[in-house]
């Protein structure tokens, strides 16, 4: 991903021109913020009353990467299991109920593993396969019959 980061977006004016394409206008701060996080590459906490612009910002800096956005909405309460993962317990109870109907034996490896595993947000971001983003030379489809450019810096911003 730095790599696409690096040959992409080699500065602060690159990655806003890519923003701007997007619809996302952000200041010099803001970008350069964005820009150092992708460069380095380090989290980045945007701090904001509701309605700000966070979730925005982050949407385009994953349109940007061709990456999903994987989003953790954090509120007082918040536990572990909702931020990192769960088993499917009934799911789970249903192996077991199937495997006796047909008199297996499930050992704790079976009842534990990926299949029974619920992906909360953090999880998810730890283990989402890091690929590079599509660059100018390819396509990607943004619905059931449109495609459309993905570029780097030679070709930001998009041709609206």
């Amino acid at each position: 991903m730095s790599e696409y980061v690096e040959r992409c977006l080699p500065g602060v004016e690159s990655l806003r021109a890519a923003l701007d394409s997007l619809g996302y206008l952000a200041d010099d701060g803001l970008a350069t913020a964005l820009f150092l996080a992708l460069r380095l590459p380090q989290p980045l906490l945007l701090e904001g009353e509701a309605g700000v612009g966070k979730t925005e910002a982050a949407k385009a800096v994953a349109a940007i990467l061709g990456s999903p956005l994987i989003r953790l909405q954090c509120y007082d309460g918040l536990d572990a299991a909702e931020a990192l993962y769960e088993w499917n317990y009934p799911r789970q109870l249903l192996g077991i109920r199937l495997a006796e109907s047909r008199y297996e034996q499930l050992s704790e490896a079976d009842l534990f593993s990926e299949e029974y595993l619920l992906r909360r947000p953090v999880l998810a971001a730890l283990t989402h396969p890091a690929r590079p983003p599509p660059c100018c030379s390819s396509t990607r489809s943004t619905g059931p019959t449109t495609t459309s450019r993905r570029s780097c810096s030679k070709c930001w911003p998009r041709r609206r």
